[in-house]
């Protein structure tokens, strides 16, 4: 890649001007409505049952693995865990309805209004809608409200580095490989 730089008085290398850039509004709870899908903010009451329900019909578990919370095995612990979420703002998760139905959620996180930075995470899509027109939009609106309508700058997709089933996702979705961040976090007793 190659970048151009302009420089200071003092000879030294600097990033370009961005003259009248502001802080970026926070990302509102208000529905994004696609084509082949909707973004609800997440609403336990609504939702929580029926996302239960439907992640459930995954043949086994593999897929929270790389989640820094274990799967739900109970229906009430699902419940609680969406009713504590749908108070938060970082993360802001939303349930992902296709056909009226939710098949699964994802959420903006690591807000940075500040630098116009978001990343899309927590990404749990049921077996239904894996691999989808519905999923491939899923993301593809949180990119559309973070860039179009927010004027975000960045927009961020991290995973486990040894989650290559998210790697490669990533890449599906046209986000681009930029590196590894070494022992950036610990979740499930694991680096």
């Amino acid at each position: 890649m190659h970048m151009t730089h302009r420089s200071n008085e003092f000879g030294q290398p600097i990033g370009e001007a961005v003259p009248h850039w502001t802080p970026r509004p926070l990302p509102s709870d208000a529905p994004i409505i696609g084509r082949y899908c909707r973004l609800e903010k997440i609403n336990a009451d609504k939702h929580a049952a029926a996302l239960f329900a439907v992640l459930g019909q995954a043949v086994d578990y593999r897929d929270w693995t790389y989640l820094p919370y274990e799967s739900f095995k109970v229906e009430a612990d699902y419940i609680s865990w969406a009713r504590e979420n749908e108070k938060r703002r970082d993360p802001l998760h939303f349930a992902v309805i296709v056909d009226g139905r939710p098949l699964g959620t994802l959420a903006h996180m690591r807000i940075d209004a500040d630098n116009g930075v978001i990343e899309v995470g927590h990404i749990m899509f049921s077996p239904t809608l894996q691999r989808t027109r519905a999923a491939t939009e899923a993301v593809y609106l949180m990119m559309r409200r973070a860039f179009d309508e927010l004027g975000y700058r960045r927009h961020e997709w991290k995973c486990d580095a040894l989650n290559l089933k998210s790697r490669r996702a990533a890449e599906r979705f046209g986000y681009t490989f930029e590196g590894i961040f070494r022992q950036a976090i610990i979740y499930k007793g694991r680096s």
